[in-house]
């Protein structure tokens, strides 16, 4: 006898159920509108790149929102959030060491490939992709997805970012001899001027405005947002005009992404034995992870353009896009993962 309609239903949804899910997989790692804004931003410099006056002006605004966008940063910094970080500091030790020694080790790694493979400039990209402080926000949102340590990720992520105001522009001078347009002087006044200086006054001025910024949270994430797409327009602009499109080719961009994957593999790989080997809690575990492996573009694209001619920032910031976005779509995976190994352990108890 044939089955009723009402049979047929439920059988015909559990055979969509398999496309459903495989439907529903790709879409969680679909770009977010960030990425699509940033792909929107190279689109808009490559058709219609600032040239002369314009690009002078688009300099001098680049300058500003880079002040405002590190004052709002050092105002966000809460001295507690500092003082209550200091007990997990054998996490924090390893976070640094993975995000200052391990990837500068393999930044320089990546300097052995024959100049032919990968051009000098994305070599160049390569290494201080490798010498970025962690990110924050993303670090503590997948911490909090997969159930690990939120205070933790949260003072970690924080205290790489704050050292890598100071660490980052050192070992970039040290590595890749970056010295600015103007020479070495030119290059410390800058870093001084708009990086150091107006994160100090912010972080002084957080008894004024602090209430503020925590308040308006979304008014700091668009002045990170919009200062990284006004430096990326900018410095792609310069690139476009000194023929940026002739000097990398598809193959480029592709062995990009194979050997952003393979570091965010090894970074992951590692601070994951390490933390096991170290006999982290699991929740400390999850911390050192996803805040050990992440690489700051909300920091990185800001000081390429103090620290590099505006003439190479547009090819060198290429590694650091690529991987921003390989690291979000792979730590997403990887923060689901652990959240159900989390809840299915809870459930066993």
């Amino acid at each position: 006898m044939d089955p009723s309609p009402s049979q047929r239903a439920p059988r015909a949804s559990r055979a969509s159920q398999p496309f459903r899910a495989a439907l529903h997989r790709l879409l969680r790692l679909r770009p977010d509108n960030f990425t699509l804004a940033l792909l929107g931003t190279v689109a808009l410099a490559t058709l219609l790149p600032c040239r002369g006056k314009v690009a002078e002006g688009f300099g001098l605004l680049t300058d500003a929102a880079i002040v405002l966008l590190f004052f709002l940063h050092g105002a966000k910094l809460s001295r507690e959030a500092i003082v209550a970080g200091l007990g997990h500091f054998r996490l924090h030790l390893v976070v640094l060491a993975s995000t200052f020694g391990l990837f500068p080790a393999l930044g320089l790694l990546t300097q052995l490939l024959p100049s032919g493979v990968l051009g000098p400039e994305l070599a160049r990209g390569f290494l201080f992709l490798c010498l970025l402080p962690s990110t924050v926000q993303s670090s503590i949102a997948f911490t909090s997805m997969a159930g690990g340590n939120v205070p933790a990720a949260v003072c970690s992520a924080s205290l790489s970012n704050v050292l890598g105001i100071f660490l980052t522009p050192v070992l970039t001078g040290a590595l890749l001899g970056a010295h600015g347009e103007g020479g070495s002087l030119h290059a410390v006044t800058s870093i001084v001027l708009k990086l150091l200086l107006p994160f100090g006054a912010g972080h002084l001025a957080r008894p004024l405005v602090g209430a503020f910024v925590d308040r308006h949270k979304k008014v700091l994430t668009l002045v990170d947002r919009g200062s990284i797409l006004l430096v990326v327009y900018t410095a792609f602009s310069e690139a476009v005009v000194e023929g940026l499109w002739g000097r990398l080719s598809g193959s480029d961009l592709a062995l990009v992404l194979v050997l952003s994957g393979a570091l965010l593999a090894v970074a992951l790989g590692v601070t994951t034995w390490g933390a096991r080997a170290l006999r982290f809690l699991r929740e400390d575990e999850i911390a050192i992870v996803f805040c050990g492996s992440k690489k700051s573009l909300a920091s990185g694209v800001p000081m390429a353009g103090v620290l590099f001619p505006a003439a190479s920032v547009g090819v060198m910031i290429v590694p650091l896009m690529l991987f921003h976005q390989i690291q979000l779509m792979v730590c997403a995976v990887l923060a689901r993962r652990y959240a159900e190994k989390v809840a299915s352990e809870d459930v066993a108890r």
